[in-house]
């Protein structure tokens, strides 16, 4: 494999490593995400000092917000860059590592353990994705309750936009998307003044139904307690909903 179809292969790790990834993304509402885990927090209710794992956590947006409701928390992220920026809020209760979700953490350990806003499905293959839900629920103590929140496929390819445009200072990305009969698809031109050569890098990920997520829980011992279908914690309509917010346990066997 030469470094060219490796680049493709790993999207992940150079793209949420640039800087053009942080400078687009910039903007993520923080008020969505606040409102989000205190919605998700009033339904599971954790006991105080909870040990929680944000799995692929990028700068740790949700992971500071767990902190500051007094749990113990964690964030791990496969970008150098993403958890250089998070460290700057470190502390007591908060602790951030580079760590690839596909390999164990702290096997048995947490009581809870979150996949916020469709950090999976990244990879080329089934194994892969196995693997990496396999190792989640290993940092999970028997018992323990793993929330999954990833686009509703159907909703989402339904309401694509074919291409966009976005000028961020001096910077122009062309942004196009499109989905085949496995993955949805975005591909990102930047066109930057101080780069005389445009860059492309592209986003993949899985279109994973809602049937599919629950056989991959059922290998992994995870039993589906809740689903839902927004960040407002609405009821999960396969049709309608945006995304798929799935709510399960770790069974004791």
């Amino acid at each position: 494999m030469n470094e060219s179809e490796l680049q493709e292969k790993e999207w992940y790790r150079n793209w949420f490593n640039s800087p053009y990834y942080h400078k687009l993304y910039a903007d993520r509402d923080e008020r969505e995400a606040a409102d989000f885990i205190d919605r998700l927090i009033d339904h599971l209710q954790p006991p105080p000092h909870s040990k929680m794992l944000d799995i692929a956590c990028g700068k740790g947006r949700h992971s500071f917000q767990l902190a500051q409701k007094n749990y113990l928390v964690t964030g791990i992220d496969i970008s150098p860059k993403s958890i250089q920026e998070a460290n700057v809020s470190a502390g007591d209760l908060l602790e951030f590592y580079i760590h690839d979700m596909r390999l164990p953490f702290r096997i048995n350990y947490y009581d809870y353990a979150f996949n916020f806003f469709t950090s999976f499905g990244y990879f080329d293959t089934l194994t892969e994705h196995r693997n990496a839900l396999h190792n989640m629920t290993l940092a999970l103590q028997p018992g323990g309750i793993f929330v999954m929140d990833y686009l509703n496929p159907v909703y989402t390819i339904q309401h694509l936009q074919a291409s966009s445009e976005i000028q961020i200072e001096n910077i122009r990305f062309l942004i196009s998307r499109w989905a085949d009969e496995k993955y949805i698809y975005k591909r990102i031109t930047i066109e930057d003044p101080d780069n005389p050569t445009p860059k492309s890098f592209m986003e993949k990920v899985a279109h994973f139904n809602l049937n599919d997520f629950t056989e991959m829980f059922t290998e992994n011992h995870l039993k589906m307690n809740a689903v839902f279908g927004d960040y407002q914690m609405n009821v999960f309509d396969a049709d309608r909903s945006p995304r798929m917010i799935m709510i399960a346990q770790k069974q004791r066997v």
